[in-house]
């Protein structure tokens, strides 16, 4: 074989590797968005409940090993089956939307927001207590009523039942959420 041909080869080599390295870099960033996906609320721009799961569990770890507090607030829209029901369920969609953004643009950036399930909220505050729970609590209450939900219009008052829980030494996520959710029944059987 020639010097040429072998020279051309290693041309063809490097070609190779450089197309498979870009290869591998394509497929890293579309599992990093695939992972981020799956953390991701498909409909709101909030975590959905793994995501918020995980974040609990971070945050957990996090207050058992520097000692500080954390309060988690679970957020039961009221008002949200009539939003379905005489408005549609896109109107439902644009009401979830707004109120993700609504409680996004009034806690802290190191807060977390998650979407539970159907028009159920989770709020995470790490170096919060009960009590600033309650009072954020009372704001977003505040903030959702004051501004409603318009569509085509028609405005529908929304509403929200908070459950708020601090965190107490808690190890698994999923008891902690369902303390809040009691909590949060409480309320709204109280209201």
């Amino acid at each position: 074989m020639s010097q040429t041909a072998a020279k051309l080869s290693d041309g063809d080599l490097n070609t190779e590797i450089a197309r498979l390295r870009a290869e591998v870099e394509a497929l890293r960033l579309r599992a990093e968005a695939a992972e981020a996906a799956a953390d991701t609320d498909v409909l709101t721009p909030v975590l959905n409940r793994r995501g918020f799961v995980g974040a609990m569990n971070r945050t957990m770890a996090y207050c058992q090993r520097h000692g500080v507090p954390a309060v988690l607030l679970y957020l039961d829209l009221d008002g949200f089956k009539r939003v379905n029901d005489e408005l549609g369920h896109a109107a439902g969609d644009a009401a979830l939307v707004q109120v993700a953004e609504l409680m996004l643009t009034n806690l802290r950036e190191s807060d977390a927001v998650g979407r539970l399930g159907g028009d159920e909220f989770g709020l995470l505050m790490l170096n919060a207590g009960v009590e600033e729970g309650r009072e954020k609590a009372r704001k977003l209450a505040a903030a959702m009523a004051d501004k409603g939900f318009t569509w085509d219009g028609t405005r529908v008052d929304l509403g929200g039942s908070f459950g708020v829980r601090g965190w107490t030494d808690h190890s698994d996520a999923e008891v902690w959420l369902a303390e809040a959710d009691a909590a949060m029944w409480l309320r709204k059987k109280a209201r």
